[in-house]
């Protein structure tokens, strides 16, 4: 999934959930998947029901897009596990050492990658990966 629709991230994390729950043998990134789900049992709920799933708005306005949430934590995940950008697994090893949990380092982690996320498309420049680390290592 390189460029994967609303539709297809959905679909993807209530498989996930669903093959966790009927104890199916999971691909590596559906286990890593599986594993920040279990971490959030509150989008059990949601996970659950795909047909509800696919028709929720998770617009600003409606708050919290919890798709958006595990996909964060998918990223960065992937993106820890193969050092990119250059440094994020550094910067996340000293954070976990700072908050003492995985899951709060990646909440501290997905501020910093919405910020420069927002920061690249408010400036149409591309995202500027050293700032996203030192932003990182200031936390």
């Amino acid at each position: 999934m390189f460029n994967p629709s609303q539709e297809d991230v959905r679909r993807f994390f209530c498989d996930v959930f669903s093959k966790h729950r009927n104890h199916q043998i999971l691909t590596p990134l559906e286990t890593i998947a599986s594993d920040w789900i279990m971490q959030h049992p509150e989008y059990d709920s949601i996970l659950t029901d795909l047909d509800k799933a696919l028709a929720a708005d998770y617009s600003v306005e409606q708050g919290h897009n919890p798709f958006l949430h595990l996909s964060m934590h998918l990223s960065i995940s992937e993106q820890i596990s193969i050092d990119q950008p250059p440094g994020i697994r550094k910067a996340f090893q000293a954070l976990l050492q700072r908050k003492g949990s995985e899951h709060d380092a990646h909440h501290e982690i997905m501020e910093c990658l919405g910020e420069m996320i927002w920061t690249a498309q408010r400036t149409g420049q591309p995202p500027d990966s050293a700032a996203y680390i030192e932003n990182i290592k200031r936390r």
